[in-house]
C-alpha cells in the first residue's frame, strides 16, 4: 500500500507543477514553487494548495 501513496503524491505534484507553469507569475517565482514541491513533495503540495499561485484558465 505504500506504493499507492507514492503514486498519489506523484500525480498531485505533477498536477501542481503543471498548474504553476500556467500562472502569470514571474519565472523566478515559478521556479521557487516548483523547487519547493520537488524537494518537499507532500508539504510543498499542501503549502502550494493554500498559498501558491493559481493557474489562469482562459476560455
Amino acid at each position: 500500500m505504500k506504493w499507492l501513496f507514492g503514486v498519489i503524491v506523484f500525480v498531485l505534484d505533477v498536477w501542481a507543477i503543471a498548474s504553476i507553469i500556467n500562472t502569470n507569475e514571474t519565472i523566478g517565482k515559478k521556479i521557487l514553487w516548483i523547487l519547493l514541491i520537488a524537494i518537499l513533495p507532500v508539504v510543498g503540495f499542501i503549502i502550494w494548495w493554500f498559498a501558491g499561485p493559481k493557474p489562469n484558465y482562459s476560455v
